[in-house]
């Protein structure tokens, strides 16, 4: 997304999600594994903030008319703060490309190990069937506060009738789920077809993680050229949408670079190359948070020059988009840098985390916009309402999937 958008509503809620890891398996990656846990506690925070997000939409008169700013903002509280508009735009630019960079991470071995049908077996039951319960089931119940908003509610009735009069069904961050299955396939399909394409691209990728500046430089280079004309055809509002399959039409092939990125890095290695854990990524770790600082202030400083009426549009946003990209890719270096030199084993509450993160996932948003629609009428700050939110959906949804994961069946795929 383009730096003006990160002071202007989405047109979807940016999320993402971990795949499901055991932390009792020996091959079990801990800085990978931590890491993509603490993503999804964004995840849940960048929802819990955006009701309070000092841009946000006003509540809708009923949930058909356009635009469908509620698809984004289930709940619109009156409480705003201006830290809310940071935090939201600096996780938008980076965490959904880094949740597809750490999946792919693991595709390759998968599909060595298992052999393309048993690896799409796989990946049907573990991201298939949790995506069409969570469309069917968490999406709406997330979405009917964003009904009891609007002018002339009448009850569950009334929001059905609306609901099917959409043309689509919003399934909310459940795209994120879809979207890796998608690309799980075709990763499978190329299996078929070229079985060494792994470790062709690992090989690719080996030279340049022993140097983490020229693999930077050289995934920005193709992620921009991924989502530059792709922003530029499209705009960075426009999604693509058919029943609950949806997905943000200009970020679609820059995070499918990410996930095949992310597929290289783990043919050649986990743990070795870019992200060894004595790598150069990893002692450079101060480096590249201040690189991620200082690129985010620039595109937000590029965001804000475009909303000049003196500006060029089509030149600034390209800038912008420049931007982005620049600012992803630093970003996802500089958490991956952070966590490969400092997570450690060892800590009950990170593992109980990484194990019920995927779940988490799954639910939270139920649980945010419930949340966010019970404090509407208390006279609380946003940056109160905001962390009230954050905390009760995040201890909710991981005591709910703690619980649910006790039945051996949902264990399994969860």
């Amino acid at each position: 997304m383009a730096a003006s958008q990160t002071v202007v509503p989405p047109t979807r809620p940016q999320a993402s999600g971990p795949v499901a890891v055991n932390v009792s398996n020996p091959q079990y990656n801990v800085s990978i594994g931590y890491l993509r846990s603490f993503i999804t506690v964004l995840v849940v925070a960048h929802h819990a903030m955006l009701a309070y997000y000092p841009f946000a939409p006003g509540a809708p008169a009923n949930l058909i008319v356009q635009p469908r700013w509620w698809q984004a903002f289930p709940v619109v509280d009156s409480a705003r703060w201006i830290g809310f508009a940071l935090l939201v735009g600096f996780n938008d630019i980076f965490f959904m490309s880094l949740m597809f960079f750490l999946s792919g991470l693991f595709v390759w071995n998968s599909l060595q190990r298992k052999g393309a049908g048993a690896f799409v077996r796989d990946r049907v039951v573990r991201l298939g069937v949790p995506f069409a319960l969570a469309a069917a089931v968490v999406a709406p119940l997330a979405y009917y506060p964003a009904y009891l908003t609007t002018a002339s509610h009448t009850g569950i009735a009334g929001f059905w009738q609306q609901w099917r009069s959409l043309g689509n069904w919003p399934a909310g961050p459940e795209w994120f789920i879809w979207v890796l299955l998608a690309f799980g396939l075709v990763a499978a399909a190329l299996f078929l077809v070229f079985p060494k394409w792994g470790e062709a691209l690992g090989g690719v990728t080996a030279g340049a993680s022993q140097r983490p500046a020229l693999f930077f430089a050289l995934l920005v280079a193709v992620s921009a050229l991924a989502y530059i004309p792709m922003e530029l055809k499209f705009n960075g509002f426009a999604w693509a949408s058919w029943g609950p399959f949806v997905f943000q039409t200009s970020r679609i092939l820059h995070y499918f670079v990410y996930f095949m990125v992310g597929a290289g890095v783990g043919a050649f290695g986990i743990g070795e190359g870019l992200l060894a854990g004595d790598g150069d990524l990893s002692r450079r770790w101060v480096l590249w948070a201040v690189t991620a600082l200082v690129a985010f202030s620039v595109e937000s400083m590029v965001g804000i020059a475009a909303l000049s009426p003196h500006a060029s549009p089509r030149l600034w946003e390209v800038a912008a988009d420049c931007g982005f990209v620049l600012s992803c890719a630093a970003s996802s270096f500089a958490y991956l840098a952070l966590f490969v030199r400092f997570a450690r084993s060892g800590s009950k509450v990170w593992d109980s985390l990484t194990a019920n993160a995927y779940g988490i996932y799954l639910v939270h948003y139920a649980f945010v916009s419930w949340l966010q629609y019970s404090l509407l009428k208390a006279t609380l700050l946003g940056i109160a309402k905001g962390s009230l939110v954050i905390l009760g959906a995040l201890a909710r949804s991981w005591g709910t999937i703690a619980a649910l994961r006790r039945i051996p069946a949902v264990a399994r795929v969860i």
